[in-house]
């Protein structure tokens, strides 16, 4: 049985060290603060008794696992990311340990009146009874991915300290940067030398996902021309209206707000801006090559119509893929989900198979030859003040971790 205790120390351990990246920042890794647990996890590998121990020029951490059987068996990795979203406060991480959870309110913040509400976020009663490791209210938790480096440490751990259990070769990763899109950029595939992977990285237990969105940013910049208010008439060209037009000749209905599961959307993610000149920064997400194809164009085709009604050049879009849908790389190799369904069942784990509304390490590393699914790290609530990681959820986590392990070396007897 994996120790919940240990899962809990090695958890927080890890989640006060702050380690939010930057998508501003053009190094890899895109913060400082970043080197600080990568050596950490470094030392760790080292100390626990794992071999090629390795922490690169950019903080990309790797490690083995020696195979302890006689026959070949495939080399399999274990992947999770150690950066944290910037998407809100990550400094000061102050968690809060709920034990026995009775399926009610828990109050996250007295004095500020922050209630993690049963009603809302629903998925809170499943978990009574358990440990439930929340947020104070006022930082993110960190759980994404903090809680899958936490379940692949403790896994080896336990691995190297029940040699009965047999694996072959297990190669385990820890990267920078993944919540701004560059976890995988230079993440040495050849190097890592595994056969398939598995991120740890997803939400609630029992999920397994082998499709994602296929991404893009967009840019788009709004022209304006900028005369005195006093003396505008007919010469003021305002481009925030412009950039108003734009916004809503998009279909209203195609945003994060109004879709789910394999649906696509345009997400406006930011918008700063004056008379001269508007920035709209958007992600394009679907499912299906197709659609996603349609939805940059349509961004193209927007621009070039607003362009033709005000007769000038007032609006460019400037689009960058970032990952495509891992599903056309691993159904090829159908079989490495099979083993993570038998090993989910094992551990008494429902699986459960949905498509991710949002990307993985595991998306771009499946472009760069290295098939890598994503499996439940267990947490809730990413990116916000209502996060929050069941304990049971990262015990079962790390429970499959060695269940893969094991049934793989079986399977290559």
């Amino acid at each position: 049985m994996i120790n919940k205790q240990r899962i809990i120390d090695r958890f927080i351990s890890y989640i006060t060290i702050d380690t939010q990246s930057d998508p501003e920042s053009q190094t890899t890794p895109s913060t400082e603060k970043q080197w600080v647990l990568a050596r950490k996890l470094a030392d760790e590998l080292q100390e626990m008794g794992m071999t090629e121990v390795s922490i690169d020029d950019h903080a990309y951490v790797m490690a083995t696992l020696p195979a302890n059987v006689p026959h070949q068996v495939p080399v399999i990795g274990f992947i999770s990311h150690f950066d944290t979203s910037p998407d809100f406060n990550a400094t000061d991480i102050k968690p809060q340990i709920i034990e026995d959870y009775d399926g009610k309110d828990i109050v996250l913040n007295e004095e500020k009146n922050i209630i993690l509400s049963s009603e809302y976020f629903d998925d809170l009663k499943q978990y009574k009874g358990q440990t439930i490791i929340t947020t104070d209210g006022t930082s993110l938790l960190s759980a994404d991915d903090k809680a899958g480096i936490t379940e692949i440490m403790t896994a080896m751990q336990y691995l190297i300290d029940n040699p009965e259990i047999p694996h072959g070769k297990i190669r385990v990763g820890f990267t920078p940067d993944e919540e701004i899109g560059r976890g995988a950029h230079k993440f040495d595939v050849e190097k890592f030398g595994a056969e398939w992977a598995y991120t740890m990285d997803g939400s609630q237990i029992g999920e397994l996902e082998f499709e994602n969105f296929n991404a893009a940013k967009a840019i788009v910049k709004v022209r304006g021309k900028g005369v005195h208010p006093g003396y505008a008439k007919d010469k003021m060209v305002n481009s925030q209206y412009i950039a108003v037009d734009f916004i809503n000749s998009l279909p209203r209905l195609e945003t994060p707000e109004h879709t789910e599961d394999r649906q696509g959307f345009f997400h406006l993610s930011s918008m700063k801006g004056d008379v001269e000149e508007t920035l709209l920064e958007y992600i394009i997400r679907d499912h299906d090559l197709g659609h996603f194809n349609a939805r940059k164009e349509m961004m193209q085709d927007l621009a070039s119509e607003i362009c033709s009604q005000y007769e000038s050049d007032c609006i460019s879009v400037e689009i960058t893929d970032q990952y495509f849908n891992m599903r056309e790389k691993i159904e090829p190799v159908m079989h490495i989900i099979e083993i993570a369904k038998e090993a989910m069942k094992e551990a008494n784990v429902e699986p459960l198979l949905k498509p991710i509304r949002g990307g993985t390490d595991g998306a771009q590393l499946s472009y760069m030859g290295l098939p890598c699914p994503n499996i439940f790290a267990g947490g809730h609530n990413f990116h916000g003040k209502y996060e929050y990681v069941p304990v049971e959820s990262m015990q079962k986590a790390t429970e499959v971790i060695v269940k893969i392990a094991e049934m793989t070396s079986m399977k290559y007897k």
